[in-house]
């Protein structure tokens, strides 16, 4: 287990891959901040990390509004102190294909999973900068670096996302924050659940794990979808001091699915 950080505000916390990593950086000892939008969700999920023996706070807030991102910020380090780590997770999902991809739909991917992003890390980069330390692990997905048929807006998003978080680690890297990506392929969450069910995606594991010739998607070379926990487990690696050397980078969380871009 990677050594425990200092406190760290986690958004997208209430559910999938953001309770999977605020799980793991609480059990490597540090507070977590949990933003999401849903305000009772985001308390439940507070109240099961300090039923762990945790300390927790809620910080409810829509990434895609600046002013509550600011909020949520300042309540998570009036509540534990000055935030060392930042993950954003925060995420949503729109298929469609690029000539039938309604507006709103596209502003809702952008807003939410790029500017959501820009958002926190403004708000918490500019503390980490004047502190001279922090790290900041974004949750983006490999279909940010590989094209998928009918996930033209998510792609989009997460793509940018990426390079908002490189940006800012390399802007920011001469006050000693650190800035790395995680990019999860198919994950057993509510949003795979959720596409399956829509005809999206194949309902079962092992139609993913076999791919689509007519949709031109590889499988799984390792032959499994991911737990929420096999990509909370490199975001706790990148956010402690075992990767102290470590920022700029994107490192690919998907069994091989993309053949290691």
């Amino acid at each position: 287990m990677s050594a425990a950080t200092g406190p760290a505000l986690v958004t997208g916390a209430a559910g999938g891959i953001g309770a999977a990593v605020c799980r793991r950086l609480a059990d490597a000892g540090a507070p977590v901040a949990l933003l999401d939008r849903d305000a009772d969700a985001t308390e439940a999920a507070a109240d099961a990390l300090r039923a762990r023996g945790a300390t927790a706070v809620a910080v409810p807030g829509d990434v895609t509004d600046a002013g509550a991102v600011e909020k949520a910020v300042a309540a998570a380090e009036d509540a534990l102190g000055p935030l060392d780590t930042l993950v954003n997770v925060a995420g949503v999902l729109h298929v469609a294909a690029v000539t039938e991809i309604d507006d709103a739909d596209w502003r809702h991917c952008l807003d939410v999973n790029a500017t959501g992003v820009m958002h926190a890390c403004r708000a918490v980069g500019a503390r980490f900068a004047g502190r001279g330390r922090g790290s900041v692990v974004t949750v983006a997905s490999n279909a940010a670096g590989v094209p998928r048929t009918g996930m033209a807006a998510y792609a989009a998003s997460k793509a940018a996302a990426v390079a908002v978080t490189r940006c800012l680690g390399l802007e920011l890297a001469g006050q000693g924050v650190r800035a790395n990506v995680v990019c999860p392929g198919s994950t057993d969450t509510g949003m795979l659940s959720a596409m399956g069910a829509m005809g999206d995606l194949p309902a079962d594991h092992a139609a993913l794990v076999r791919g689509s010739a007519e949709t031109f998607k590889l499988g799984i070379p390792l032959g499994r979808v991911a737990a929420p926990e096999d990509v909370a487990e490199v975001v706790a690696f990148l956010a402690s001091d075992a990767a102290r050397h470590v920022t700029l980078q994107t490192v690919y969380v998907d069994g091989g699915a993309s053949l290691g871009p």
